[in-house]
């Protein structure tokens, strides 16, 4: 039993599980089964799953509980759709105020995410891959914004995030990972070191237009 002690190392562990697929789409979430889990108090953890539902990542009805939702696509091209909006203007900034140093982080979460990349298509247990892949992508894309200078637009890129990443593995082959993904994330950071901030906004719409195909 893992000896979780606050809940937000709780909270943040479904969150990953459910970004990850872990749990599947239309499970049930109870407190009283996930305690094995987490070694916790059924209370705490019916406050961290209603902190999950009023963040949109799991459902919850009166009288039914807590449920994973399943996988919607208007709802993930509607993430999307908000996702590229924000992401964009707060790449414009980063890239407008950026100094060496977030360069130098941007690079290194960059070569981390590539590196991955690289060997996943190779791999015959991807699924072991995917929670360290959403930890390097996450990382990548919060790196890109850092320098943005607002804590609300980075903080909705967050949550964003893993709500993308939830609705993606449960939509797409191969837990989301496809073809292109090394080239456009390769593209984004080029674009932004360049400090091309239209090349970097096009660069970013380019990595999420997939979903219109689906």
């Amino acid at each position: 039993m893992t000896d979780f002690i606050d809940q937000r190392s709780v909270y943040d562990s479904i969150r990953t599980r459910l970004a990850a697929g872990d749990l599947a789409p239309g499970r049930k979430l109870k407190p009283d089964e996930l305690r094995a889990d987490y070694g916790c108090s059924a209370s705490m953890l019916r406050e961290v799953l209603f902190r999950l539902a009023c963040g949109g990542y799991v459902d919850f009805e009166e009288q039914r509980g807590f449920r994973v939702p399943s996988p919607s696509l208007e709802r993930l091209r509607d993430i999307v759709r908000m996702r590229v909006l924000i992401e964009t203007e707060a790449a414009t900034l980063s890239i407008a105020s950026g100094d060496m140093e977030w360069e130098a982080r941007l690079n290194a979460t960059h070569h981390k995410l590539a590196h991955l990349e690289a060997r996943m298509p190779h791999t015959d247990h991807l699924k072991e891959h995917v929670p360290i892949w959403t930890r390097f992508d996450l990382e990548f894309h919060e790196t890109l914004v850092s320098a943005c200078g607002s804590r609300l637009m980075q903080d909705a890129l967050h949550s964003l995030f893993y709500r993308y990443r939830q609705q993606l593995v449960g939509l797409v082959h191969g837990y989301g990972f496809r073809q292109g993904i090394v080239e456009e994330h390769k593209a984004i950071l080029d674009a932004a070191l360049a400090r091309d901030a239209p090349r970097c906004a096009e660069a970013i719409r380019n990595h999420f237009a997939f979903v219109h195909g689906l």
